[in-house]
């Protein structure tokens, strides 16, 4: 389990994150959601240990954190979490193959071919492992930004907006993937603007505002929201879809 508690982070002198306390387990799709500027992605960096927090504590199966850090980390949390970002970050003079391979060498894994190639089976990626990213759709580039994560055998998977360039099959098609992984213990958190995405693939909604979750719980909250700011958030992404 990942836990945090009473996590705040401030950038500039603004109020990034104000008092966030959340859980997310292994097994379970947890999805963020909130306005733009809610502070979405600076979440998802504070519980990779990308970005630590201003105070708080942050509890990583068990390994304890506290924030401000006072050193480097005695104990940390990567491979165990790993991050896909919008952007996915491939390496255009390697071969999808290559940059699936290459943070699993420089780890010095154990059986990283037998790994690959459950992989790239799972990923249904053996039309295309050997060409370059520029030479694959957005859909393919994801599946292998995806499959990278995966060669590390994490425990927990972050996901910043991985959907947002996909096209509707593409989206489906990431969601069945999703709901393999969790099926296999993985534990998932996916940032998304996508409601309709959120409420199929989530065990637990987070809705973050103004640095604070204000409501969470299973999809029904976004049929049922129960606060006013959640409620007029669910309103306006329907109105404008």
């Amino acid at each position: 389990m990942i836990r945090v508690e009473n996590i705040v982070k401030n950038f500039e002198g603004r109020n990034v994150l104000n008092g966030v306390s959340m859980t997310m387990e292994q097994g379970k799709i947890t999805c963020l959601i909130g306005p733009s500027g809610s502070g979405k992605t600076t979440l998802l960096r504070t519980l990779t240990l990308l970005e630590p927090a201003d105070s708080g504590q942050l509890y990583i199966e068990g390994v304890k954190y506290d924030f401000p850090l006072d050193g480097p980390l005695r104990v940390p949390p990567w491979p165990g979490i790993t991050v896909v970002f919008q952007s996915l970050f491939l390496w255009p003079h390697l071969t999808m193959r290559e940059n699936i391979m290459l943070p699993a060498r420089r780890a010095g894994l154990p059986n990283v071919h037998e790994r690959l190639e459950e992989i790239v089976a799972f990923f249904e990626m053996a039309p295309f492992i050997d060409r370059y990213p520029n030479e694959a759709s957005r859909g393919q580039q994801q599946r292998v930004a995806l499959a990278r994560a995966l060669m590390l055998n994490p425990k927990y998977v972050f996901l910043d907006e991985i959907t947002s360039a996909l096209d509707v099959e593409q989206v489906a098609k990431v969601l069945e993937y999703l709901q393999k992984l969790r099926d296999t213990g993985i534990g998932i958190f996916i940032i998304t603007h996508l409601l309709g995405f959120a409420r199929r693939a989530s065990d637990q909604i987070l809705f973050l505002n103004d640095g604070k979750i204000e409501e969470s719980g299973g999809p029904e909250i976004l049929v049922n929201p129960q606060s006013v700011r959640l409620k007029n958030f669910v309103q306006l992404i329907e109105a404008a879809s």
